[in-house]
């Protein structure tokens, strides 16, 4: 029996300290906020999205980063056995849109709930209010941990989970990514991710709080492009956000800090081609020929888009249809399959679902999560250079590798 101790009492400090004390292992989990699971509670819009019940080939396809260092977690510990554990614990849940699951409740107090119920089962010592100061280390052999108030603890062996840079206020300042630089780890360039944008154009903040349906996005730098997606956006006060937003900020993330913008477009009508759409704006012109172009604009557009694409088209919204030429209809098709925006930067890490970068993977075992290089030292959840899309997957990450970490414990 190893003597264990677990920094962060997150998704992945929980599991980590479940799996080590189910194997025998003395844990201590150390967490210095008030309560357990803090960012839990916020995950979801409070609902807690906890995992995604799809298998483990198409979740391995929605992680962003490093997928393929995931394989042995995700096959140890996989979303079904993750919507197993807490069930078995105290808590029903249920499978929505996306295969997304959640608490039957709707509460993400209830996905803590379990984890706790789970830790009590095997005599975790759960220490709230306890920050930690450094890992202690002899040679290349962790020995224990000094706490803020330079209290001692030795051990043979931690597990660091102490999450990322998103939502700081739930206790992600970053402290695992300066230890694991102290202790000569490689730690990647980091970044807010799942994150909106922020928009050059004035004109995006006049369309604020719009949100467009079905609509396909593209981003590119000036040799290619680097997203293309379909779904949901949101116009907002500073640029834009939205599911497919979200999505796209962690594939554009990296280039967008290098290059500083990116050029972006909107199709608002996938669904057509250019010549369909020809076609139904002409019978529209056809039924209307003596009405306003802003009034049948209308019947194309959200209307706080109608001024907008008027501005951009250098139009008088009081131009009749009559007198609308061949070239302007053209116009007008043109701007509603490419709807241009600049894209300027990522919002900061507080509007941000997850952290981009973090520990590199390469220091680590993907078998165990042990550190090659510091024995006694294993590493599990967001600190990791590991993330994926929206829909339980980033939790999902959290889990596996905090579980196989707190399996691994010799």
């Amino acid at each position: 029996m190893s003597k264990v101790i677990v920094i962060g009492g997150g998704a992945a400090g929980m599991m980590a300290a479940y799996a080590a004390g189910m194997c025998g292992h003395k844990v201590t989990l150390l967490e210095k906020n008030e309560k357990l699971g803090k960012k839990i509670y916020i995950t979801g819009k409070g609902r807690c999205n906890f995992t995604n019940a799809c298998n483990e080939e198409d979740f391995l396809k929605n992680v962003v980063s490093n997928p393929k260092f995931l394989y042995s977690a995700i096959y140890t510990f996989n979303s079904e056995a993750m919507i197993d554990f807490i069930e078995m614990h105290g808590t029903k849940t249920k499978v929505e849109r996306g295969n997304r699951a959640f608490p039957e409740s709707d509460h993400a107090s209830d996905i803590t709930k379990a984890l706790k119920n789970a830790l009590l089962e095997y005599k975790v010592d759960i220490q709230l209010n306890t920050e930690v100061k450094s890992i202690l280390v002899e040679g290349d052999k962790v020995t224990g941990v000094e706490l803020k108030d330079k209290k001692r603890i030795s051990c043979d062996a931690v597990i660091l989970c102490t999450g990322g840079l998103s939502y700081q206020t739930t206790g992600s300042t970053g402290d695992g990514l300066k230890w694991a630089k102290s202790l000569g780890l490689k730690v990647t360039d980091t970044r807010p991710a799942l994150v909106p944008l922020n928009v050059a154009e004035a004109y995006v903040p006049q369309m604020q709080g719009l949100a467009l349906k079905n609509v396909n996005l593209t981003i590119c730098d000036s040799k290619k492009k680097l997203y293309d997606g379909f779904g949901e956006m949101l116009f907002t006060h500073f640029g834009v956000s939205g599911p497919l937003v979200l999505s796209a900020s962690s594939i554009i993330g990296k280039k967008l800090q290098s290059a500083g913008k990116l050029s972006a477009t909107i199709d608002l009508k996938p669904a057509l081609s250019f010549e369909e759409l020809d076609a139904r704006i002409l019978r529209d012109f056809n039924d209307n020929m003596n009405k306003h172009l802003s009034s049948v604009l209308r019947g194309l557009l959200p209307a706080s888009m109608v001024p907008v694409f008027i501005e951009l088209l250098d139009f008088d919204d009081m131009r009749q249809i009559n007198s609308i030429t061949k070239e302007e209809r053209l116009a007008i098709i043109n701007l509603l399959k490419v709807f241009p925006f600049t894209i300027t930067g990522l919002r900061e890490y507080k509007e941000a679902i997850i952290t981009q970068g973090g520990i590199s993977v390469k220091d680590i075992d993907p078998s165990t999560m042990k550190c090659k290089n510091i024995n006694g030292l294993s590493v599990a959840g967001e600190v990791l250079d590991l993330d994926a899309y929206t829909g339980g997957f980033n939790l999902q990450i959290a889990w596996s590798t905090g579980y196989l970490a707190g399996l691994s414990i010799e």
